[in-house]
């Protein structure tokens, strides 16, 4: 530490402990800079923490960064109070030498009064004053700077704080012979107080610190605790099992997560459910239709088949006559005739059922013709109106096939159950889109039949229908009255 005389500065004390800070941080930043991991590497690390160890992580920054701003607050504050205190000190010293000293010379010894006040002076706490004749060597004994068995403050912070002693002196003239007493400062007493509420301010704030990131790390970790069980959640609905829920807890948006994550899983359910449900009736509709071909064909296809081989008996018998009779030939001949015609008709039914025919050639408008045609020749007496909108042009081969199928599975109804007289087929474009915002082509079959029982069930066609208009996203809806039976249905038709 060196010692001059000269007057207080706190300007050029200020940027002294400014610059010393600057080349201070700068070193440390240029250390930091040569330790830490490369940015890359950096980058990694941090993606690779979990959320919770994000944020403890932070919160343990946050803290370590309030210790330190604190303390280096402290430290900042630190030179500017004890050059103060030096500027006090000294002034009320000089004050109070400058009063004693006045009547000094109408002491009866001067010289032994100037010694005595400077002794007595010597042992005050925050300076020394020592006694210097006119060539500048004391007169008195020097006091020591510090007490050895007294822990102080380190050399590096007396130097920041504090680097130079002030020294003021105070002339004295005694009978002519002048000389002077010096006034030096002694900061150390105040240095070590603030050097000690630093220590305490570090040991306090670190403890506080440790207890409040154990806390808020256990609050953390509680209220991310629902996250660990999102993610099981999450990994047994994505192995299948639907029915995993989660209990909702924590934040009110993790719960909120939580609720969001059990319904989707049950809605998963429901999906996976209907369409195991889907897959079973499409199979028990494709045996309840081979069963109902099966039938037909034994039922209708067989007697022909017996007939045309009977007849083509007897004609084998006529022939093998001496004159067989021409009424009797012609007689089993029509009956070939009527047999085979009526087998043309029963295969041209069959064939429809299983692929329209034509309706790719010819288009839905003659596919429908043929259809009506057809049942009109079973069933004379029932009259069948067909009306489509010249408004929906090309509808696209999907939509063509499944607004057939729905006609036809309507007429099967109206003509097996309803006993209707008259049946109306109407098909134009709807004004309401889709499920999926597609345009829609609306199929309306009503029928002036005795309508269904309450409480029937729909039969295995209309209910495949259903399923198959839903699965390409329209509807399917059937109203029972007094007056008949309609089917509507909003089939969704292919894009222009």
């Amino acid at each position: 530490m060196r010692t001059s005389v000269r007057s207080c500065n706190p300007a050029g004390i200020a940027v002294r402990f400014r610059l010393d800070i600057g080349r201070f941080a700068s070193v440390n930043a240029i250390r930091q800079m040569h330790a830490i991991p490369g940015l890359g590497q950096t980058k990694a690390m941090w993606q690779n923490l979990s959320l919770r160890g994000r944020i403890n992580l932070l919160l343990a920054l946050l803290l370590a960064l309030g210790l330190v701003v604190n303390i280096g607050r402290q430290v900042a504050e630190a030179s500017p109070r004890v050059q103060a205190e030096d500027q006090s000190v000294i002034r009320l010293a000089r004050e109070f030498i400058e009063m004693i000293v006045a009547d000094l010379n109408e002491a009866p010894d001067p010289d032994a009064r100037l010694n005595q006040i400077a002794r007595d002076l010597n042992r005050l706490r925050h300076v020394s004053i020592g006694l210097r004749d006119s060539g500048g060597n004391p007169l008195t004994p020097l006091r020591p700077e510090t007490d050895d068995d007294t822990p102080g403050p380190p050399a590096w912070f007396v130097n920041l704080v504090h680097p130079e002693q002030t020294a003021v002196s105070v002339p004295v003239s005694v009978h002519g012979k002048s000389g002077s007493l010096v006034i030096t400062s002694h900061p150390n007493d105040e240095i070590a107080e603030i050097w000690d509420a630093i220590l305490t301010q570090l040991e306090v704030g670190s403890v506080i610190a440790l207890v409040l990131f154990l806390v808020m790390m256990n609050v953390v970790g509680r209220a991310l605790a629902p996250l660990e069980s999102l993610g099981r959640t999450m990994t047994e609905i994505e192995d299948g099992d639907y029915n995993a829920r989660v209990t909702p807890g924590g934040a009110p948006e993790l719960a909120a997560i939580c609720t969001k994550l059990n319904h989707l899983a049950a809605t998963l359910g429901e999906a996976v459910e209907d369409k195991r449900r889907l897959a079973e009736r499409a199979v028990s509709l494709q045996d309840v239709e081979r069963k109902e071909i099966a039938r037909e064909l034994h039922d209708e296809f067989g007697p022909y088949l017996f007939s045309l081989r009977a007849h083509a008996s007897a004609l084998a018998k006529l022939a093998d006559g001496r004159a067989p009779s021409a009424d009797a030939v012609r007689k089993h001949g029509s009956a070939l005739l009527e047999q085979i015609n009526a087998l043309q008709q029963f295969t041209r039914r069959v064939l429809e059922r299983l692929r329209p025919v034509g309706l790719a050639e010819l288009g839905l408008g003659k596919a429908l013709e043929s259809l009506s045609r057809l049942w009109r020749e079973s069933h004379p007496d029932v009259t069948i109106e067909t009306s489509i909108s010249p408004a929906l042009g090309v509808m696209g081969e999907t939509a063509d096939l499944t607004i057939y199928r729905v006609v036809q599975e309507a007429l099967t109804n109206a003509f097996r159950h309803a006993g209707a007289t008259a049946i109306v087929v109407v098909i134009e474009p709807a004004e309401q889109p889709g499920r999926d915002g597609r345009g829609c082509a609306r199929v309306r079959v009503s029928d002036n039949g005795h309508g269904m029982e309450p409480g029937q069930k729909l039969g295995f066609g209309l209910v495949g229908m259903r399923e198959r208009i839903l699965a390409l996203g329209g509807t399917l809806n059937l109203v029972s009255g007094e007056g008949g039976v309609t089917v509507e249905a909003l089939v969704p038709i292919a894009a222009a």
